[in-house]
């Protein structure tokens, strides 16, 4: 076990991140982790998660109101968990050289492409999945053999703490430190000279965090958002994609950034569309308000900002849909929001134009397929997109006439749930890409590595040049 730090960075002093940053130079610079220290780093976080788990819960559900303990072990703890072990799993073949191919002109030289890690590497979380969101990163980044200052969102205080707790527990500050505190410690932490930085958040702070970034050359994963579809074609059964739609968005009550954030549906499905919307809310959450499985909205502010929405769709002619199984009183106070469709939108509803980050579902009617990837694609590349149809033909045609940074057919959100498959967004929904081997490649230099042999054909290439060097060159540009 490594050793305990005692003094856990509360404060976010420009001096105090400094010192820290500069303490995991040194430490980097003089000893990287090698293989069996990445191992045993990554099977002492796995065994501190398990064992502090219900800790984790309570703490989450604090800082939303109430959150499923379910909600939490599934969408936080256990992909974290199957992270971890399937970066020990494989961590040794990810590190071996890999062979590359060298043209025949340089034959019989050998090529190799190494992994070496970066030196520190600054990841800041967001609050939607505050644990797995700061965890998921550090396992790619410790993977790869970097040290780590992790900043957690303060709009989740209690599992901040619990987080810098843990990893105060587990590693040496010089390795891996938390940083808690408000949004001036952030940007505070932006401005450090990281070797790789990692932000997961809105595209409004990505750009931020991005040009403090390039004041040190930094290179920035950008994980953001923005509208990810959901398209229904005509012939895909309206119960079950409403039943798989409506279990991704409500979700964490719709705040995630893959959640579905409009949907595309068939003009002629609108009916059937919303009595099967109703009956898959009222199976699935018969109350709202005294409903533990029903999670909160994270604040006031941010229940407000949801509630503007609405009123906006409704003076811009909108109808709305609210969806209410046992006609509760919902309001601020207890920070729950019904599920609530908008029809009859426009793309200068504020709706249509910001993530929405909460239960509230726009649908867009289209008459044509052709129309409804026209629409996806005048907009710009979401995060994720969502397929509903069982011809394989068409499916292609639309996985290659769209562009997302991840797509689930018939279903939502599951590809984030792929170790083998990189998560990553595009464009305005963000840059780079991490979970599994990819995250371990993001956060390593991939080095190209030349391997001369004695005897090499191009010393025939040396000055001075005669009859022989213009005859080679000849051969090699094919004349």
């Amino acid at each position: 076990m490594a050793s305990v730090r005692t003094d856990p960075v509360k404060a976010g002093s420009v001096g105090t991140l400094r010192d820290s940053f500069e303490a995991q130079r040194a430490a980097f610079r003089k000893q990287p982790p090698d293989y069996k220290r990445r191992v045993e780093t990554l099977r002492n976080l796995e065994l501190a998660l398990r064992a502090r788990k219900d800790a984790f819960i309570q703490a989450i559900s604090e800082d939303f109101g109430g959150r499923a303990a379910e909600e939490t072990l599934a969408l936080e703890i256990v992909p974290a968990l199957h992270e971890i072990r399937h970066a020990t799993r494989h961590l040794q073949r990810w590190m071996e050289p890999r062979h590359a191919n060298v043209p025949w002109e340089f034959w019989p030289a050998r090529a190799r492409v190494f992994y070496q890690p970066l030196g520190v590497v600054g990841i800041l979380s967001a609050w939607n999945y505050p644990l797995f969101l700061s965890l998921s990163p550090l396992i790619g980044v410790l993977a790869a053999g970097n040290h780590a200052m992790v900043k957690p969102s303060e709009v989740a205080p209690r599992t901040a703490d619990l987080i810098q707790a843990m990893i105060t527990e587990l590693y040496p500050p010089e390795y891996v430190s938390v940083i808690v505190g408000d949004a001036d410690v952030a940007a505070e932490f932006t401005r450090l000279p990281f070797d790789h930085m990692l932000f997961t958040g809105s595209e409004r702070v990505g750009k931020l965090v991005m040009k403090a970034a390039s004041e040190n050359l930094t290179p920035v994963t950008l994980e953001l958002g923005g509208k990810s579809p959901a398209l229904i074609h005509s012939s895909y059964p309206i119960r079950t994609a409403a039943e798989r739609i409506m279990t991704g968005k409500l979700y964490n009550a719709g705040q995630t950034c893959v959640a579905p954030d409009y949907v595309l549906l068939p003009r002629e499905k609108k009916p059937e569309f919303i009595n099967e919307i109703r009956g898959v809310v009222a199976r699935m959450y018969p109350k709202l308000v005294d409903n533990p499985d029903f999670t909160r909205i994270v604040s006031e502010r941010h229940y407000q900002r949801l509630r503007a929405l609405v009123d906006d769709a409704r003076r811009a002619g909108a109808e709305v849909v609210e969806i209410n199984p046992g006609s509760e009183a919902c309001d601020e106070k207890n920070r729950v929001m019904p599920p609530t469709l908008v029809f009859n939108v426009n793309g200068d509803m504020q709706a249509m134009q910001e993530e929405i980050f909460g239960p509230l579902l726009p649908i867009v009617l289209y008459d044509g397929l052709e129309e409804a990837i026209a629409h996806v694609n005048a907009r710009p590349h979401p995060l994720a997109f969502y397929y509903f149809d069982r011809n394989g033909k068409r499916v292609q045609h639309v996985m290659r006439n769209t562009i997302a940074g991840g797509v689930t057919v018939n279903d939502c959100m599951f590809h984030v749930a792929q170790p083998y498959l990189p998560f990553g967004g595009v464009g305005p929904s963000g840059m780079g890409h991490y979970h599994g081997f990819d995250g371990f490649e993001t956060f390593s230099k991939k080095k190209g590595i030349f391997l001369q042999s004695r005897w090499t054909p191009l010393s025939f290439l040396r000055p001075p040049y005669g009859d022989r060097a213009r005859r080679i060159l000849r051969f090699m540009i094919g004349d």
